[in-house]
């Protein structure tokens, strides 16, 4: 079954009692942390939220803040307790094995990205999705994004005609905010965990593809550019790793074929975006819009209005009338989201990354009620972050041609 069709909604308003209201543990109280509590918080299917740091001080000053009374002090802690899912915003490298330990406790996973960072760790979170019976997701922003989300809808309509090409890419320079990031990450030895190969953190370019699609990759060849600025990053780190961008090209399992760009030094504002190319119709996205062209040079559709993560009015009414809010990079839904969908207590709460976040929320605990694998599942998230890892052994093996491992699809249930 085409993904397309897999990971459509069965209905548009949960209508589970809320007698069975979930126990969610949020692991990690950062910044990223801040945008999803509220959310968590909020949800009508949400009984109770635990937040859980490992510093003290750090947690205490998070519960006072949100208005959270029940705390833990560890994964270890957390996964002893009543709670029915655990919710990882820790350090990158961790997300793997934090994942498999809180599935193996009978709990239901939510993670940041990435899911793993070797082959090894998504062949065992799979394992432990798949043995567990619970729910893991990946929350993957880009899935939400209003060009991905258009070009879902266009393709299931067959508006594409069959794939050709496509390019997604994540340009994120270290000035804009990662030197930051990665001394909250490390401590005091944030270089050494600084250097992560960019093709390690794929996942917001290749769910685009990915998820449009229902394709997943199955080759790949990879370039990578050997760094040599002056703070020394990708000279000396934990990862072995020279490279700070990295260009892959991959062969999909529909015949054909996309590139995939993780730029972490590029003279660029920044940007998450895609396009993509059918035999009867295209998408293109840039820094000057984006288009929907078929072969009619006439026929050319400007989409810069619907995609407009500006906020959208909350169609069942209340005291809001707005879910507008601004992350510090984006702004709320767009015209080309299913607004409607969504509980109302999240109206005029936080909804960052082009309006992604109330979506992924909701996609979980809706999915944890009902025990249906939702978008962006375990599988789903294999698919998305190991080409990146078989990419990196390309780069490093001078773009040499690799196949790349598929896990299959989730279970079927009824």
């Amino acid at each position: 079954m085409p993904q397309s069709t897999r990971l459509r909604h069965r209905s548009r308003r949960c209508t589970l009692c809320a007698t069975m209201s979930l126990k969610i543990g949020i692991v990690g109280t950062g910044s990223f942390a801040q945008s999803f509590i509220p959310l968590f918080k909020a949800h009508p299917l949400v009984a109770e939220v635990t937040l859980c740091d490992l510093e003290a001080d750090k947690l205490a000053q998070n519960a006072a803040k949100h208005a959270i009374t029940t705390t833990s002090p560890s994964l270890d802690n957390l996964c002893t307790s009543d709670i029915d899912a655990v919710c990882l915003f820790t350090q990158n490298w961790l997300h793997g094995p934090q994942a498999v330990q809180a599935l193996a406790a009978g709990k239901h996973v939510y993670s940041a990205v990435p899911a793993g960072i070797s082959v090894a760790e998504i062949e065992a979170l799979v394992a432990a999705a798949a043995r567990s019976g619970k729910i893991y997701m990946i929350g993957e922003t880009s899935y939400y994004y209003p060009g991905v989300v258009y070009c879902r809808r266009r393709h299931a309509e067959g508006a594409f005609g069959r794939l050709v090409y496509g390019e997604g890419e994540y340009y994120h320079d270290w000035d804009h905010g990662l030197y930051d990031v990665a001394r909250w990450r490390g401590g005091d030895n944030w270089r050494e965990t600084a250097g992560i190969p960019p093709m390690y953190y794929p996942t917001h370019s290749t769910s685009q593809i990915i998820s449009i699609s229902g394709a997943h990759m199955t080759h790949v060849s990879c370039q990578g550019f050997a760094d040599d600025h002056e703070d020394r990053i990708y000279e000396r780190n934990n990862w072995q790793n020279p490279f700070s961008n990295q260009v892959a090209l991959f062969k999909m399992s529909d015949g054909s074929s996309c590139r995939i760009n993780e730029f972490r030094r590029v003279g660029h504002p920044g940007t998450v975006r895609m396009t993509l190319f059918g035999t009867e119709g295209s998408f293109e996205q840039n820094a000057h819009g984006a288009v929907w062209l078929t072969k009619n040079r006439e026929d050319k559709e400007d989409l810069d209005e619907i995609l407009a993560a500006t906020g959208q009015p909350v169609k069942t009414g209340g005291d809001m009338d707005k879910v507008t809010s601004d992350d510090g990079t984006h702004l709320g839904a767009a015209a080309v989201h299913d607004t409607d969908r969504l509980p109302r207590e999240f109206a005029g709460l936080p909804n960052g990354h082009a309006g992604s976040h109330q979506f992924l929320v909701d996609d979980f605990v809706k999915g944890c009620h009902s025990g249906q694998q939702p978008s962006n599942n375990a599988w789903d998230a294999a698919r998305y972050v190991l080409p990146g890892l078989i990419a990196h052994e390309s780069a490093l093996q001078g773009g040499a041609l690799l196949e790349i491992p598929d896990l299959g699809d989730p279970p079927q249930t009824d």
